[in-house]
């Protein structure tokens, strides 16, 4: 009993950890601009700027990297999709027109898929060094 719970927390542990520095790495990178822009013709723009969300998938990368050279591919996949779909629901929820859950689909399905082949090319490669 006390094995399996040992085990279940093993394998839970990483998840929630990258779930946290994904969602601290989306506050420090784009929580704090909410501003959309409005450029001279009347068109808006933003409120993040391409160097915000470069900085944040840099950012990410370390942990994922980290995660999956050390076999933890559901931390390193799960952790920052699910960091990331909570963060982008919590800011983007108050769009008086719903459509922010679109959005927020598509961080979800973007981090999976983004985060899956990261991860797995990472793995491939740190256990193919590992090789004598």
């Amino acid at each position: 009993m006390r094995q399996g719970l040992t085990r279940a927390v093993a394998h839970l542990l990483p998840i929630l950890v990258l779930t946290g520095v994904s969602l601290a790495a989306w506050a420090a990178w784009l929580g704090w601009d909410q501003q959309r822009d409005v450029h001279p013709d009347g068109s808006t723009t933003g409120p993040y700027e391409a160097w915000q969300v470069i900085g944040l998938v840099l950012t990410l990368l370390a942990p994922v990297c980290w995660a999956a050279s050390r076999r933890h591919l559901a931390g390193a996949v799960l952790g920052p999709a699910l960091g990331l779909t909570l963060a982008a629901f919590y800011d983007w929820s108050d769009d008086s027109s719903g459509l922010f859950i679109i959005g927020v689909g598509l961080v979800m399905i973007g981090s999976l898929v983004t985060t899956a082949l990261v991860s797995s090319v990472f793995a491939w490669r740190t256990a193919r060094a590992r090789r004598p």
